[in-house]
């Protein structure tokens, strides 16, 4: 059901002079959708319950997002229990429907509400939408009691009603704690402050590091060239032309060029690496015999 071009106001409308179902109806619809893929009787029952899908949607608001997208994934949650439900069970057709809808208006919520992922885990998902409450209703009790919880008390008590690891409530109260904020806003009223991101620890390498790579990578290079000059020319054009080239080529093309097979090629470039890895390691030894 596209929702492009209406507003929650009219859709409601639309919703309410929906027909409503009696039970007998509602089976005679979810078999003809089941057995014969009716899509007249996918409609009628999916419109029938779209003002079950709005009140659910409106639930959600205190959450920030846009009441026509939430009203989109609760059609969306909708039309996925129509398609999945089973008529057979002897379940009412709404009872069903109610917990895809919200299933699909929280995954929605989650997804959105923050740039970075808040959770996707049951227990995550628990949290998300109970933590708050929870928490109230934990301090309000323990306010009757006369008793006053501190912080660490409290998360332990929510962790124990919701059933989760303290450290889930402890990464859930910081996620919850406050919206996105640009790296790029100041950290003050001044137009002149200092952005949030020129706090964030430079996490290239110092000069010193710097020097140092840039002298091993230019040590290394030398080597290179050393163990390279220690190959006879046809050797040399073969590493060359299989580990120096952008796009390597195969043994089959160097052994047309060369007039040789596949696998001569394939020894002669063996041979050439051993030749190279002995020289490689003559040449480190001689330099670690001298820093000694």
């Amino acid at each position: 059901m596209a929702l492009d071009g209406y507003s929650d106001q009219t859709m409601s409308r639309q919703a309410m002079r929906a027909e409503l179902l009696d039970a007998e109806t509602e089976l005679k619809l979810a078999y003809a959708w089941r057995d014969q893929r009716d899509e007249k009787a996918l409609h009628r029952l999916i419109t029938a319950y779209m003002r079950l899908a709005i009140s659910m949607a409106s639930k959600f608001r205190r959450y920030g997002a846009p009441m026509p997208d939430l009203i989109q994934e609760a059609s969306l949650g909708l039309m996925k229990a129509a398609d999945k439900f089973d008529p057979d069970r002897g379940v009412r057709f709404s009872t069903y429907a109610v917990w895809w809808i919200k299933a699909s208006i929280q995954d929605y919520v989650m997804r959105n509400w923050s740039m970075v992922r808040t959770g996707s885990t049951s227990s995550q998902k628990a949290l998300f939408f109970n933590l708050r409450r929870v928490q109230a209703k934990l301090e309000r009790e323990a306010s009757q009691r006369g008793e006053k919880l501190d912080q660490f008390q409290l998360r332990q008590m929510v962790a124990t009603e919701v059933g989760v690891p303290l450290a889930d409530v402890e990464m859930m109260e910081g996620r919850l704690s406050g919206s996105d904020f640009s790296l790029n806003a100041t950290q003050s009223s001044d137009e002149d402050g200092r952005e949030w991101i020129d706090a964030l620890e430079d996490d290239t390498a110092g000069a010193a590091e710097q020097v140092e790579l840039s002298h091993d990578a230019e040590c290394l290079r030398g080597w290179l060239v050393t163990a390279m000059q220690a190959l006879n020319p046809r050797e040399r054009f073969i590493v060359a032309e299989r580990k120096l080239r952008d796009e390597p080529r195969t043994l089959e093309s160097l052994g047309e060029e060369l007039g040789l097979s596949k696998e001569r090629v394939r020894q002669l470039e063996a041979a050439a690496f051993g030749k190279m890895r002995r020289n490689l390691e003559t040449q480190s030894r001689e330099v670690h015999h001298f820093l000694l």
